[in-house]
């Protein structure tokens, strides 16, 4: 019997039209820079027919193998229960790891592509919306001195306007950036329709000839054919949003066919006039059209930024809820999309750090020099991890494994080795750009398992604890206390505290430990267990999916399907505040000690995190020594 059901076509049209805006608003936008990066950029191309055609077939190969087959056809698969991105591919193949050694590569390998993608975060929306403001100066060299400005403007209006959400004008995304493919098919065929003779690039030998013809010299080219892959990655890591169907509509249907035609209209309006490398993509279009044609670019350009802005978003959250980082304020910016998140600390970093590399680097041919390396790093880290996959949990063979994925791993490190040489020109900046976030995630993660070593050594087991209780001696006060505990099976410190210092004990007392699992998504029925201990005491384990956002009075409104209800009016919550003290001879270095210390001063509110009403919350100091 077929699954496709009339309603599931119904849908998949839709999500494929918005998937457009979302999914492909950045690898929609590298016709603007990648051709003229080969031909002007750090390793300047000879413009001739020859060339041309090679670099065209080279494209077109690119976005069939690198894209179509590698992406769409194959790591789409490797999802996480319907999600996709480093961080759910890191959290799969966590569960297949057969030895610490290995868990801790993977979890590395994890956070370097994370890291990354910050850095491609960064460069994604200056190079996009540089090269479409860049449009001006075609028009009329006179807006030379204003593209800086405007540029700056827009950006600092699109990171602006991110609190308020895109609820209300997402659903314009998907028709703009469709208008935005219309305009690049239409462009590349008027063009090619004067040189039809590039059409013979579609043979993959005039790649072949490319590479015999000069080795070194097509081995450099690389770095620039390899900005028409940039975006692949928002394929995977926006599967969960849209599903594989829709995505892969839209590739098939539509993205595919007007990118081929518009880097193919470029190749053919360059063999006719070398001089229009100046910016090949806005000479394809007639003067009168210029105007409109920037106008259009630069909406589509701010729609690209806009999805990898939101991408940081969900990979801080997915981070944070898997112990990546720190707590950080996340508002929420629709009441109908769960998914719509809004994170200030964020987004006034991406925007400090987009500024600054627009005003260092000051042109999209300069900064094009840094994007490839962040993306054909994070390309081979996830062709990695892929293998894992295949082989552990799809369970081929080593020789079918192998194969393939040392074919996707060789044309990978092909092309970040050809980005590598580009590093002295700029694509320093991702890679430093990234260290830094490697580093704050790495110091996250280890010094939250030194802590909860320190903590768990000091613990006393809650059972025991209990049945040695004598609650004749203790004075029992009316309503319930909350307290919520890293370790289920240990008693908590500011239990401990509350106990010691105010000479009390509540009338009920629920233990609860939050875990989040690494999958997306935990249904809401499987949240919830409730063991009832003696005394009248509770042990309370609370799941969530690492794309989940925690709700603790909403989780204990549900323990009243196990018989044990919760009033909130009569509930306080009690919430350890650890402060940190680093010690010489620790098992971290002192500088990475001090740095997690202010790490974790700066950290959200729990309370917050949580969504627990601040009237209600009750904090308990200890100090625990690293």
């Amino acid at each position: 019997m077929s699954n496709h059901t009339p309603d599931a076509t119904n849908r998949t049209a839709p999500l494929a039209l918005a998937a457009l805006g979302i999914v492909y608003g950045d690898i929609g936008t590298s016709p603007l820079y990648a051709i003229k990066e080969v031909f002007a950029g750090a390793h300047p191309l000879p413009i001739t027919p020859d060339n041309i055609l090679g670099i065209l077939s080279l494209v077109l190969w690119t976005l069939v193998i690198v894209v179509t087959i590698k992406y769409v056809a194959f790591i789409m698969r490797a999802d996480n229960r319907g999600e996709g991105g480093i961080m759910a591919l890191m959290a799969l193949t966590l569960r297949k790891a057969e030895s610490p050694r290995g868990r801790m590569a993977i979890m590395l390998a994890g956070i370097a592509g994370a890291a990354l993608f910050y850095g491609d975060g960064v460069i994604t929306p200056a190079i996009s919306v540089l090269s479409a403001v860049e449009g001006l100066e075609v028009a009329t060299p006179a807006l030379k001195a204003y593209v800086i400005p405007v540029t700056i403007g827009v950006l600092f209006a699109l990171f602006a306007f991110q609190r308020k959400g895109t609820a209300g004008i997402g659903a314009l995304f998907g028709p703009i950036v469709c208008v935005w493919f219309a305009a690049l098919a239409v462009l590349g065929i008027v063009n090619i329709a004067a040189e039809p003779g590039v059409l013979k690039a579609l043979s993959p030998s005039y790649a072949l000839d490319f590479f015999l013809a000069g080795p070194r010299v097509g081995f450099l080219a690389l770095g620039g054919v390899f900005l028409v892959a940039t975006g692949s990655e928002a394929l995977y890591a926006d599967m969960g949003h849209f599903g594989r169907k829709p995505i892969q509509l839209a590739w098939f249907g539509v993205v595919l066919p007007a990118l081929v035609l518009n880097y193919f209209g470029q190749g053919a309006l360059l063999i006719h006039h070398p001089d229009a490398i100046e910016n090949p993509f806005y000479l394809l279009a007639p003067r009168w059209a210029l105007y409109p044609l920037v106008a259009l670019a630069t909406a589509a350009t701010v729609i690209a930024s806009q999805a990898v802005i939101s991408g940081a978003y969900s990979l801080t959250r997915q981070a944070i809820q898997l112990g990546y980082s720190p707590r950080m304020e996340v508002q929420h910016t629709s009441e109908r999309e769960i998914g719509q998140i809004y994170m200030p600390a964020i987004n006034w970093t991406l925007l400090v750090a987009v500024v600054a590399l627009v005003l260092g680097f000051r042109s999209s041919t300069s900064m094009a020099a840094a994007y490839g390396i962040a993306v054909s790093s994070t390309m081979v880290i996830t062709t990695a991890l892929a293998f894992i996959v295949v082989r552990r949990m799809w369970g081929w063979g080593w020789i079918r494994s192998g194969l393939l994925i040392s074919s996707f791993l060789a044309i990978d490190l092909a092309f970040f080795a050809a980005n590598a040489t580009k590093i002295e020109d700029g694509g320093w900046f991702p890679l430093v750009f990234g260290l830094g976030v490697f580093t704050l995630m790495s110091t996250w993660k280890r010094g939250r398992q030194l802590l909860n070593s320190r903590m768990k050594s000091e613990a006393i087991a809650l059972d025991p604890f209990i049945q040695g209780l004598d609650v004749e001696s203790v004075t029992r006060v009316p309503r319930t206390a909350v307290f919520l505990a890293g370790n289920p099976d240990a008693v908590p410190h500011a239990l401990l505290h509350n106990l010691k210092h105010n000479m009390v004990l509540h009338e009920r007392v629920a233990v609860v430990t939050v875990r989040v699992e690494d999958v997306p998504h935990v249904p809401e029925i499987d949240w919830v267990e409730v063991e009832k201990l003696p005394k009248n005491f509770y042990r309370i384990l609370v799941r969530y999916g690492f794309k989940d956002d925690p709700d603790i009075p909403r989780a204990l409104e549900m323990c009243g399907r196990s018989g044990v209800a919760f009033d909130m009016m009569n509930t306080s919550f009690f919430l350890g505040r650890e402060t940190l003290i680093p010690r010489l001879g620790s098992e971290m270095p002192l500088w990475r000690e001090k740095l997690f210390i202010a790490m974790f001063r700066n950290a959200g509110s729990a309370a917050v995190f949580f969504n627990i009403p601040p009237n209600r919350v009750v904090e308990m100091g200890t100090q625990v020594v690293l």
